[in-house]
């Protein structure tokens, strides 16, 4: 013979419930602040001050195309030994 529950594990504690999810509820603020007050001292990844040079070229092409961070600058003639 089976045996059923008269009664929800909840339903012993009901104050035990609520006070848990108060608990998680600041846990979880105290965490959101010192995360964004962390990432206010981390330096930017998009700041650079420094320019990124890139040429590319074909194998045995007379000329290349000059990129400056990503947008074309110019072509540069290739002269090759």
């Amino acid at each position: 013979m089976m045996k059923t529950l008269t009664h929800t594990p909840t339903a012993l504690w009901p104050g035990l419930r609520y006070a848990l999810a108060k608990a998680l509820a600041r846990a979880c603020a105290v965490v959101w602040r010192k995360a964004r007050q962390w990432s206010a001292y981390a330096p930017a990844a998009t700041t650079r001050t420094d320019p990124i040079w890139e040429f590319h070229a074909e194998a045995g092409a007379p000329e290349g195309a000059l990129f400056v961070n990503g947008e074309l600058v110019g072509h540069v003639q290739v002269r090759r030994l």
